[in-house]
């Protein structure tokens, strides 16, 4: 088991979930079964189905497209590629580069923080 922080502002929901949808107790299991049992790979996709319809999202979309997402948002935020690889609990880079996309963001801001760099004349040699 391993800790993962997230931003203060999911705590109302993340304790809302863990009051009323998670196995009670410190060593509970966060997503449980409709039985209250531990989710299977052999039952939990008509659950995420049925959940996945229940809050109106009618795209075809994955649970693991949840981690890839966090991840992406994770290396938009800054997160180092070390950083991201222990957040998912990965022992090698590779893994953790396939969340590290390039987004029209962040390119942006790359092209921005460049453009300072020249009119700065700092960082920018010259050939």
């Amino acid at each position: 088991m391993r800790s993962v922080s997230f931003p203060a502002e999911l705590l109302d929901a993340v304790t809302h979930h863990l009051e009323h949808f998670a196995a009670p107790g410190s060593d509970g299991h966060v997503f449980i079964g409709p039985q209250g049992g531990q989710l299977r790979r052999s039952n939990f996709r008509d659950d995420w189905v049925k959940a996945r319809k229940a809050a109106g999202v009618t795209a075809e979309l994955h649970f693991h497209d949840l981690r890839h997402t966090g991840n992406t948002l994770a290396s938009t935020a800054g997160a180092s590629t070390r950083e991201r690889m222990t957040r998912m609990g990965h022992s090698s880079s590779r893994a953790a580069l396939i969340y590290q996309h390039m987004t029209s963001d962040r390119d942006r801001a790359i092209a921005d923080r460049l453009g300072a760099m020249i009119r700065g004349g700092g960082g920018a040699a010259s050939g």
